[in-house]
C-alpha cells in the first residue's frame, strides 16, 4: 500500500512534502532496511514526469530508498535547503551550483544526474496570437523569473537571440514568485500582456480561457541543461551508495517515459496531480515528449555545462567560469541502470 503525506510548510516560501512508501512492494518490515532520502525539488510540475514515475512506481524503494519529496518553489530555497542540512538531494537549475561555488562555500553543491535537456515553460499570451513573432513582445509586460533563475535567464536568452533588448525593449516582472504568477496574471488582465508558465499552468490558464500558449520557450532555446539533482560534495563522498541507489531510480523513470505513451504515463503520475484532468496530463505530457524534454540517461555533459555558463554568461550573473570536473561527477549516471 502506498501512503502519501503532504504538508505545508510556511516561512519565505510555501513548501509541499510528499512522503512516500510503498509497503505493499516488500514485507512490512521492509521500512527497516530503507534509508530515508529528503529530495527538495524547485517545482511540482508534470515536466518533471520521470521523477513521479519513479515515485509511483515504486522505483526507489526498489532501491533501497524511502523518499520524502519536498517542493522549494524556487532554486535559491532549494539550494538554502540542500546547504543547511534540510534536504540531502537537491533537484533544480544547475546555475545554482555555479553561485554557490563562487561563493567560495567549501562544501558546494555537485550535480551528479541531470534530467531534463529543455526548458519546460512555454510563453502565455492574453489574447490569442496564432500568427506569433516575438517581435510582439516590443513594449509589452511580462510576468517572468527570478533574476539569476533558469526560466528568466533562458527567456533573456531567446530575446537576445531575437534581436530584442530585454532591458528596454519591454518590461519584465521578476518580483513574484513564479508560482503565484498565473494567479497573478488570471487576477490582472490590464497589468501583463504575457507570462511565462510552466505545466500544468499554461494548460489551465488555456482551458479557463485566461491566456493562450503562444511559444515553448523549450523549443526556442534548443537544447539546454535545465535541471539536474545535486547534493553537498561531502555527502556524495560519505554516501556513493545512496547516490548511486537514487539515480537508478531515476534513470528507471527516464526509461519508463521514454518506451510508454502519454497515456500510460498519464495514469502512472496521476496521483501527483490529482487536480489535472486526465485528458490535460495527456496533453501536457505529449507536449513535453514532442519536444524532446527529457534525455535518455542522466549524463550531464561537458558541452552542456558548458552552454549553462554561457548563458550565465550572456546575463551577467557569472563571476567566473568553473571547471566541469568540479561541479559535475558522472559516474553515478554512467553505473546507472
Amino acid at each position: 500500500m502506498k501512503h502519501r503525506m503532504l504538508g505545508g510548510i510556511t516561512g519565505i516560501a510555501l513548501s509541499v512534502t510528499t512522503l512516500i512508501s510503498m509497503s505493499a512492494c516488500f514485507p512490512q518490515d521492509s521500512s527497516d532496511r530503507l534509508t530515508p532520502i529528503t529530495l527538495n525539488e524547485v517545482a511540482h510540475s508534470i515536466f518533471y514526469a520521470p521523477q513521479y514515475v519513479a515515485i509511483e512506481n515504486g522505483y526507489f524503494e526498489e532501491e533501497g530508498i524511502s523518499l520524502t519529496l519536498v517542493t522549494g518553489f524556487g532554486a535559491d530555497k532549494v539550494m538554502t535547503s540542500l546547504v543547511s542540512g534540510d534536504a540531502d538531494i537537491g533537484f533544480m537549475g544547475s546555475e545554482s551550483s555555479v553561485y554557490v561555488y563562487n561563493e567560495g562555500s567549501a562544501d558546494y553543491a555537485v550535480n551528479f544526474a541531470q534530467l531534463t535537456q529543455r526548458a519546460g515553460n512555454f510563453l502565455v499570451s492574453r489574447t490569442p496570437q496564432p500568427d506569433f513573432n516575438w517581435d510582439s513582445l516590443r513594449g509589452s509586460t511580462v510576468l517572468g523569473g527570478r533574476a539569476g533563475g533558469m526560466p528568466e535567464m533562458i527567456l533573456e536568452y531567446i530575446l537576445k537571440n531575437k534581436g530584442i533588448d530585454y532591458k528596454n525593449d519591454l518590461t519584465i516582472i521578476q518580483n513574484i514568485d513564479f508560482g503565484s504568477t498565473a494567479g497573478a496574471f488570471k487576477g490582472s488582465p490590464d497589468d501583463y500582456d504575457y507570462t511565462v508558465e510552466f505545466e500544468p499552468h499554461a494548460t489551465l490558464l488555456e482551458n479557463e480561457g485566461a491566456g493562450y500558449v503562444v511559444s515553448s520557450l523549450g523549443i526556442e532555446s534548443g537544447y539546454v541543461p535545465y535541471t539536474a539533482y545535486c547534493a553537498k560534495k561531502s555527502y556524495i563522498k560519505n554516501h556513493p551508495e545512496i547516490i548511486q541507489s537514487f539515480t537508478n531510480a531515476i534513470q528507471k523513470g527516464i526509461n519508463y517515459v521514454n518506451t510508454h505513451t502519454p497515456e500510460e504515463i498519464a495514469t502512472v503520475i496521476a496521483p501527483q496531480f490529482p487536480e489535472t484532468e486526465s485528458k490535460d496530463l495527456v496533453k501536457i505530457i505529449d507536449r513535453y515528449k514532442q519536444q524532446d524534454s527529457w534525455k535518455d540517461n542522466t549524463l550531464f555533459s561537458e558541452d552542456s555545462f558548458n552552454l549553462l555558463l554561457d548563458i550565465l554568461e550572456s546575463s551577467g550573473e557569472l563571476k567566473s567560469r568553473v571547471p566541469y570536473e568540479v561541479l559535475v561527477n558522472t559516474e553515478f549516471a554512467e553505473r546507472a541502470k
